[in-house]
């Protein structure tokens, strides 16, 4: 049977995503700056989408901008908030934070500023007055909570930083999370990807009204200011499409995730050597990872690929390389030998109890292969 258990690293598209595209392809194709007819229709198109996202996490419409992907939104985020805050050079963020946060961390240092990073419990989950600590005694331009973790699914304790430092801007990674559970509380800049709610690549940054951010990009009227651009204005409908229906459903399917991922959860911990990871409780209804000893993790996804199972392995941003996951680095975890399984919206029992029964096998014989049968 096979089946496709990636969905946080992108969702098939929703139904609606395919729907709302076409109809946009004819009728949203022109620039919405411009005066002309066709530009306004476009312009009115891109509007109600804007409204969509924006009651989805609970902003004003003009305090969102759609960029060209995740990645994208996550630089514009981090970069942004440092530059809108000159005065203040530390950045703070978690050991477990996206690449793309890191990256941007990395990019900051090399222009002179400094960054501090707060590490993170077994879980993977960082201590909300030790982050706001950190936060506070450093004079923080800005600090980088994820929403939850993109590759062991615990949440982090938003709020509560929010409100132990609020005068510390609070960048909220939500790339994970929208479409999948509620959005914390206590944001000044967020950032999400519409690939992982089943919608095209389209990155979504919000800004609070009042918080200090200023572009990184050369100056730009589009987008409030803060993109540089023409936006792609069918894949923005199309985003806010999926959004919306998948909002509808959303509890049901959480609903139904909770219970796919316990079961996922309950039948690996009675395969031999092999740890769960991430907070049992605390964590997204869609996200599973386990590690393996004696197995190594890309010897495992290809046996479960020839077997038609899409799933991920070490770094979920940076599976390209060959460089253990810092996620799991930072929680003392094995880095080797781990699976990420992700559900999403058309994820069924049947796929989750196929992948189960060949799951256990497939890690046998890659022992074998590495002579690690009888240990």
């Amino acid at each position: 049977m096979g089946a496709y258990l990636d969905g946080a690293g992108g969702a098939p598209w929703h139904p609606v995503a395919r729907q709302a595209l076409l109809a946009a392809l004819d009728d949203g194709w022109a620039d919405p700056g411009r005066l002309y007819g066709a530009a306004r229709q476009a312009g009115l198109l891109l509007d109600s989408a804007r409204q969509a996202v924006a009651d989805a996490i609970g902003a004003r419409p003009e305090e969102v901008s759609f960029c060209a992907n995740g990645t994208q939104a996550l630089h514009a985020a981090v970069l942004g908030a440092l530059a809108g805050n000159t005065r203040r050079t530390t950045f703070v963020y978690t050991a477990v934070e996206h690449s793309a946060v890191l990256h941007a961390a990395q990019s900051h240092e090399t222009r002179g500023g400094r960054t501090r990073t707060v590490g993170v419990d077994a879980f993977g989950r960082v201590d909300a007055a030790e982050f706001a600590t950190a936060a506070r005694a450093t004079d923080a331009a800005c600090a980088a909570l994820q929403a939850a973790n993109h590759e062991v699914g615990t949440t982090q304790p938003v709020a509560q930083v929010a409100d132990l430092a609020p005068e510390v801007p609070l960048l909220v990674d939500a790339t994970q999370a929208l479409g999948h559970d509620a959005i914390p509380a206590g944001w000044s800049v967020l950032a999400a990807d519409a690939r992982m709610w089943g919608g095209p690549a389209v990155g979504v940054l919000a800004v609070r009204a009042g918080t200090r951010w200023r572009s990184p990009f050369p100056e730009d009227d589009r987008e409030g200011g803060r993109v540089p651009g023409v936006p792609n204005v069918p894949a923005i409908v199309a985003a806010a499409a999926s959004l919306r229906a998948t909002l509808t459903t959303q509890e049901a399917i959480k609903t139904r995730h909770h219970q796919l991922i316990e079961h996922i959860r309950a039948a690996v911990a009675t395969i031999p050597d092999v740890e769960v990871l991430g907070d049992p409780v605390g964590r997204l209804p869609h996200i599973v990872t386990f590690s393996c000893l004696y197995v190594d993790g890309e010897a495992l996804l290809s046996r479960l690929d020839r077997q038609g199972f899409a799933v991920s392995s070490g770094s979920s941003c940076t599976s390209s390389t060959l460089e253990p996951s810092h996620v799991l680095v930072a929680m003392g975890a094995l880095t080797s030998g781990n699976v990420r399984v992700s559900l999403h919206h058309a994820t069924t029992d049947e796929e989750v109890d196929e992948f189960l029964r060949v799951l256990p096998d497939a890690i046998a014989e890659v022992r074998a292969e590495l002579g690690a049968t009888g240990l």
